[in-house]
């Protein structure tokens, strides 16, 4: 029988989304290796999602803010040795670079470790820095699978599919107290997420003001909107088009009390961003718009339902189209608010 792994590492730094598509590998870790220490490395602005996640006992974090400035700030310089140092420290038996970058594989190789495991396709070259390159396949297309076959190359068994987000009663009360002052119905309300931190991924707001005047005027639901603070002009744009009333809660909420406004919303409309994948996890209905990024990657996992976009299933491997016709431009009012009825009346 082969030896037991002691020390896993994960290397997920971002974003939201891709960090909510990476638990799955995570749960898979722990059962199959219950007595390993594993390790996550996290930029600090996304710990929150995983602070008190049962399947993990420790966090890394990696300041690439500070970090990144090495090569003309000595300070930055001499952090980026230390950061090294305590990687090299871990004594890692496994490492999983899910991230697939070059300064991500380099960390990986940094630990000294000899089982690392990543994406044979990965881009900047980091593919250099890994001992066990696993090839994606039309088995595994979307992530969730892909990251799952990495773990399983390291002897971990699949099992279910679990994604374990954090329970936090306090956000859930301050979500409430928010929601209620604003005069929000907390048992029937949809979110909006018209923001996105690439523009190619952003549904034009203005039909997302559209979804909110039909949606409040169909379905009498009261209608929020979200985004991050750097995403803060969409909602702006929307409120500013909607005629209904829409309440503002862009860079209002902390990591934790996202996930309880989404967590008691009766529907999100998103585009791929972290806040869709979030609800997706949740088991929330949701709508997901998709342009350029292929569906069949990054979709919610096993709901082909709740997509909204052009031939999502016709793309392949590659995680990006050029193709115009798959411009977000081109989905429709028509077919995102056919898919709000959709999951309303579920």
């Amino acid at each position: 029988m082969a030896e037991q792994p002691k020390n896993i590492l994960i290397i997920k730094p971002s974003a939201l989304g891709d960090i909510v598509l990476a638990l799955p590998a995570l749960a898979a870790l722990r059962r199959s290796f219950p007595q390993a220490r594993i390790s996550w490395l996290v930029r600090p602005e996304f710990a929150d999602l995983l602070c008190g996640q049962p399947d993990l006992n420790e966090l890394i974090f990696f300041d690439r803010r500070l970090l990144g400035k090495w090569w003309y700030q000595p300070k930055a310089l001499t952090k980026l040795i230390q950061f090294c140092n305590m990687l090299r420290g871990g004594r890692f038996d496994l490492v999983f670079d899910f991230q697939g970058l070059f300064r991500t594989g380099f960390f990986g190789w940094m630990t000294g470790c000899k089982r690392r495991f990543g994406m044979a396709g990965a881009r900047e070259f980091a593919c250099m820095f890994y001992t066990d390159k696993v090839r994606q396949d039309s088995t595994c297309i979307h992530l969730v699978d892909y990251y799952l076959k990495m773990v399983a190359s390291a002897g971990a068994q699949q099992g279910g599919i679990e994604f374990k987000l954090p329970q936090d009663s306090k956000a859930d009360e301050q979500v409430k107290k928010l929601l209620i002052s604003k005069k929000v119905n907390t048992e029937n309300y949809v979110v909006l997420v018209p923001g996105a931190a690439q523009p190619e991924k952003r549904w034009p707001v203005e039909r997302f003001a559209q979804l909110a005047d039909k949606i409040a005027d169909k379905f009498g639901m009261s209608v929020v909107a979200t985004s991050s603070e750097s995403e803060r002009a969409s909602v702006d744009v929307l409120l500013a088009s909607a005629k209904a009333y829409v309440v503002n809660l862009a860079g209002r909420t902390t990591i934790r009390e996202l996930i309880s406004l989404l967590k008691g919303a009766s529907l999100i409309i998103s585009n791929d961003t972290g806040p869709g994948h979030i609800a997706a996890a949740l088991g929330v209905p949701v709508v997901m718009i998709f342009g350029p990024t292929n569906p069949a990657r990054v979709c919610p996992y096993k709901k082909p339902d709740c997509v909204v976009a052009i031939e999502p299933d016709s793309r392949g491997l590659k995680a990006d189209s050029y193709d115009p016709r798959h411009s977000i431009n081109q989905i429709t009012f028509e077919q995102v608010f056919e898919k709000v009825c959709e999951q309303i009346s579920k």
